[in-house]
């Protein structure tokens, strides 16, 4: 801090200033009351004005942009560090500014705003608590034209808005610079990042800043591998002071050392776990936008064993199979805290959206629920029920071993089903995310149907 008078008031309130590791807003709350009144006094009323919205005040060091010539700034925390604040004070402080990134001859900015849906650009990117509007000068608030996806500010400057489900919306637009949010969750990652850079070719130093729970992904693994990239990491711990206290007791809590604990809270890049019959590197090998004409289609179902609040998930994943013989997931539909008749609700919802074939459950623990509670719902639907006479790893086994030869492919990304993938080991009691691995249970019962069970073909009968 500075020199200290003897009554332990700040000599100087620009000793607030010096360089630690503090935002100026920790050094403040650091000092005594009556140097903090002594600094509080000494504002008139348009410095307080002015502080209100001045992020290099209220900013953690972490949350401020980095020094140097850097392309990508990624920021890889846990939820709850203040990564959407971070995001959204680094496009405010552009647009704000006298057109800092405009071309030679002084037109608006571009600024390109991507998340994984509309959704999420709305309610998280732009109207969130800790959005772009909600930080933003009164007197210098954009207008959000949502009809035409975009934000404009007084100064001309505009933000487009991009959902990452349709990279395609990003082939042509040129930016001068973007914010990603939450990267590591896009279905279509690897081709919307690359569209996405083929037009930041505006101004004199394009930029992006990715803000993100990490997953070990390869787009995540490779950003961090570039040399131009600075990358950021942070904890929920870190922003504590800004946290319900009830959230530490009651959520934190129950996930700390935990593995997914150590990836939402502590944001570590773990990598795959050793023994599972999945990686994150084989699905990413096999990954594909759409899926071709399937001629058999599935709904795998692996019902809660228990009712209420304390009932698993209902694992519901669709899967198919197409003339080559390759197979193919194509949805994770799976429900928390569902009662039967809302999951199966969405179970038969399902059933239709994908024109599926038959809707195959597990029958062990649950009996005919399955059958019961779909058909309560539409009394048409085909259902097979299945019998777990092995144990869920070595049902599993033969459906990794498909994997691991290339002929099954997942169209997009689906974060929840890929982490309990990659976490599921053969013979050791399940300890992934989630009370236990239903969504693996599913996918198992539906390519097991389509890739053997319902296959004809010498290569697929198994010895």
């Amino acid at each position: 801090m500075g020199k200290q008078q003897s009554d332990g008031r700040a000599a100087d309130p620009m000793v607030l200033a010096a360089a630690t590791e503090m935002s100026l807003a920790e050094r403040l709350a650091a000092l005594s009351q009556p140097a903090q009144q002594d600094v509080l006094a000494a504002l008139v009323a348009d410095d307080w004005d002015r502080l209100l919205y001045d992020w290099w005040f209220w900013a953690r060091t972490a949350q401020l942009p980095p020094p140097g010539d850097w392309f990508c700034w990624l920021i890889l925390a846990g939820r709850g560090f203040g990564k959407t604040r971070s995001g959204a004070e680094w496009i405010r402080a552009h647009a704000e500014g006298i057109t800092p990134l405009a071309a030679p001859e002084d037109a608006p900015a571009r600024i390109a705003l991507v998340a994984e849906t509309w959704n999420d650009l709305r309610d998280v990117m732009v109207e969130g608590e800790s959005g772009i509007m909600a930080t933003a000068r009164p007197d210098f608030r954009p207008k959000f034209e949502s009809s035409k996806r975009r934000l404009v500010w007084p100064n001309g400057i505009m933000a487009h808005l991009y959902p990452a489900e349709d990279p395609d919306q990003l082939r042509g637009p040129q930016h001068h610079l973007a914010w990603c949010d939450e990267v590591a969750k896009w279905r279509l990652g690897a081709a919307v990042w690359a569209n996405l850079l083929l037009g930041l070719r505006l101004g004199v130093q394009p930029r992006v800043c990715v803000t993100t729970t990490p997953r070990p992904i390869a787009l995540i693994k490779s950003l961090i591998g570039q040399k131009t990239t600075v990358v950021t990491r942070g904890t929920t711990y870190d922003n504590r002071r800004n946290l319900a206290a009830g959230f530490f007791d009651q959520v934190v809590a129950h996930y700390e050392g935990t593995r997914l604990g150590r990836q939402e809270l502590n944001a570590e890049l773990l990598d795959d776990v050793p023994g599972a019959l999945w990686s994150h590197g084989l699905l990413e090998q096999h990954r594909c936008r759409h899926a071709p004409a399937l001629r058999r289609v599935v709904v795998g179902v692996d019902p809660p064993v228990t009712g209420g609040g304390q009932a698993d998930a209902c694992g519901i994943v669709v899967a198919g199979i197409d003339d080559d013989g390759y197979g193919y997931v194509v949805a994770d539909r799976t429900l928390s805290g569902a009662s039967p008749l809302e999951w199966a609700r969405a179970v038969v919802k399902a059933y239709h959206e994908f024109n599926a074939d038959r809707i195959v459950a597990e029958v062990n623990n649950g009996g005919d629920l399955v059958a019961a509670v779909s058909r309560q719902v539409d009394a048409g639907v085909s259902y097979r029920g299945v019998h777990a006479s092995r144990s869920k790893q070595a049902r599993a086994e033969p459906v990794a071993a498909f994997y691991e030869r290339g002929m099954v492919r997942h169209c997009g990304f689906f974060a929840a089903l890929e982490d309990q993938m990659c976490a599921f080991v053969a013979g050791v009691p399940w300890t992934g995310p989630g009370r236990s691995p239903d969504r693996v249970d599913a996918l198992v019962w539906a390519l097991t149907d389509v890739m053997m069970a319902s296959h004809a073909a010498p290569r697929f009968r198994m010895m």
